[in-house]
């Protein structure tokens, strides 16, 4: 089992144990807010799912239906998990709706404030290595899961503050308008998601500072060649596709080129995680103004 696809069902327990405190949570004490934190960690089991499918899926090998992989599925995932965050957040505003048209004074609330604190903790472990793991492991699966548990973690410190004041004040209205204010960060959060994922499905290009890290790398590694141009990146899920044409002086043997395009590719796949490098050689004929000439100083690509 990859650390990854362990991390993913780690998820999955973590959600279901977070999931079954917070519901503890509402229903010893009535707390529409309450309810809408434990509505969020609906969510974050639904998702830990897909993000497990999506990252078992993602590491499975090119075939002749998939020549590239299958690494957008982890992109898929997150756009899943960004639409069901918006989701949860419509159905926190449902029920804010209704307890302000019928606020209740809350039963117990030492006993779910503790209930909720505790799943709170375990989602604040969580998410950081999450975050930790995915950024490592370069998966927008696992990244998107960490920061969704950590909006999860503001929007229950929130909650929590929230419900203590309904306790001390007596006013049972502001326990409904605590969930609105919580169902608003989830709806924003999940925007960003979606957003994020969907740049990587459209091929977005990488970055500015990997690209300029890129550029560094082939430009220290391509002594022998003449000029860089057409430099072309995106993301696919963990993988960075890196293309360009490099010019080569006319006289060079098919071989000393060969060896050429192994030493930058093994440069750029030593320092870009998961870098799948295509290098088009080209003879001198075909060098261009606009391109970038290769020096020994690391001039730009």
């Amino acid at each position: 089992m990859s650390r990854t696809v362990a991390y993913a069902l780690g998820s999955v327990g973590i959600g279901l144990l977070v999931l079954a405190l917070k519901f503890a949570a509402y229903q010893v004490t009535g707390s529409t807010a309450l309810l809408s934190d434990a509505m969020e960690s609906i969510v974050n089991v639904a998702t830990a799912i897909a993000a497990l499918i999506a990252v078992q899926v993602a590491a499975r090998p090119p075939d002749s239906n998939h020549p590239f992989g299958h690494h957008k599925a982890e992109l898929l995932s997150a756009i899943l998990e960004g639409v069901l965050i918006v989701l949860a957040a419509l159905l926190i505003f449902r029920s804010a709706a209704i307890a302000l048209m019928d606020p209740r004074p809350l039963t117990a609330p030492v006993a779910g404030l503790a209930l909720n604190a505790l799943a709170g903790a375990l989602n604040w472990i969580w998410y950081r290595q999450l975050l930790r793991v995915g950024r490592q492991e370069c998966s927008p699966a696992l990244t998107a899961d960490g920061y969704h548990l950590r909006s999860d973690v503001v929007s229950s410190l929130a909650v929590i503050a929230g419900v203590v004041l309904v306790v001390l004040t007596g006013w049972t209205m502001l326990d409904p308008l605590i969930a609105i204010l919580a169902g608003i960060n989830i709806l924003w959060h999940g925007w960003h998601v979606i957003r994020d994922s969907v740049g990587g499905l459209m091929d977005e290009a990488v970055p500015e500072e990997t690209l300029a890290e890129i550029r560094a790398i082939i430009a220290a590694s391509a002594a022998g060649a003449m000029q860089t141009h057409d430099l072309r990146t995106r993301h696919a899920g963990s993988a960075t596709f890196i293309e360009f044409h490099l010019v080569v002086p006319g006289h060079l043997r098919v071989d000393e080129a060969h060896a050429l395009c192994d030493r930058i590719e093994d440069a750029l796949e030593a320092r870009i995680a998961d870098a799948r490098v295509t290098i088009h050689v080209e003879p001198d004929s075909e060098f261009k103004r606009s391109g970038a000439p290769v020096r020994a100083s690391g001039a730009k690509a």
